[in-house]
C-alpha cells in the first residue's frame, strides 16, 4: 500500500537491507577495574572496539579518567562464560553440573554477583579444562555459604592485562583536590568580603 504522506512519498526508495561487512560493526569487550592495590577486579562496563589492544585503551579513556585505580584489564565478552541468573534464595552455583573434561588445564579467572544490582567482583582464579568445570570447582573454594545469582569464568590466557610496565599510565594527583568546591575557601572569601570597611 503507497503512503499519502508526502513526507514519506518524496524518500527515495530504500534499497533492501544487505548483509554487514566485515568489521563494519565492533565488537564488544568487557572491562575490570582494580581500585587500590590488593583490592580485587571488578567489572565496570563494556567498551566497542576493532580488537583487544584498542578496547585496553578506550576501557582507559572511559574508565579511569575520572577516578585513581591501579590496574584494568579487558576481555572480549565472547570469551566470558557465564552461568545461568539466579532469583531469590537459590545460589547460581546449584545449577552448575559436574563437568569432567579431557583438554588440558587452562586457569579460569572466577567472578561471583553476590548482590543484586552491584557489579561482579574476582573472588579468584581455579584449574580447569572447561569454564563450567572451572565453575563447578569454584563452588566448593568461594560458594559456600551465600547466595550466589551468577558467575563468570574467563580464560586468563583470553584477557589483555595491564603489563608492569604500562602501571605508570595511573601515575597522578593522588588526590584531585582542585575538583572539590571546598578547596577554594570561597565562604571564607565572601565573609571577608563582606567584612572590608566601605569606601
Amino acid at each position: 500500500m503507497k503512503s499519502l504522506d508526502p513526507r514519506v512519498t518524496r524518500l527515495p526508495e530504500m534499497e533492501s537491507t544487505k548483509a554487514k561487512k566485515p568489521l563494519d560493526q565492533f565488537g564488544t569487550f568487557e572491562v575490570f577495574v582494580q581500585a587500590k592495590e590488593g583490592k580485587p577486579f571488578q567489572h565496570e562496563g563494556a567498551v566497542h572496539a576493532p580488537n583487544l589492544e584498542m578496547a585496553y585503551v578506550l576501557a582507559k579513556e572511559t574508565f579511569t579518567r575520572r577516578f585513581t585505580c591501579t590496574s584494568i584489564y579487558v576481555a572480549d565478552t565472547c570469551d566470558i562464560f557465564v552461568s545461568p541468573t539466579t532469583e531469590g534464595n537459590q545460589s547460581a552455583y546449584e545449577l552448575i553440573q559436574s563437568e569432567n573434561s579431557n583438554f588440558s588445564k587452562k586457569t579460569f579467572e572466577i567472578y561471583q554477583l553476590a548482590k543484586r544490582g552491584k557489579q561482579h567482583v574476582n573472588v579468584g582464579t581455579v584449574e580447569a579444562g572447561a569454564p563450567t568445570e572451572a565453575m563447578f570447582l569454584a563452588k566448593d573454594l568461594f560458594g559456600t555459604g551465600k547466595i550466589i545469582y551468577n558467575v563468570w569464568a574467563i580464560d586468563k590466557s583470553k584477557i589483555r592485562f595491564t603489563s608492569d610496565e604500562e602501571k605508570d599510565l595511573w601515575l597522578t594527583l593522588p588526590e584531585k583536590k582542585f575538583r572539590d568546591a571546598s578547596d577554594y575557601k570561597g565562604g571564607d572569601k565572601l565573609k571577608e568580603f563582606l567584612e572590608r570597611p566601605k569606601q
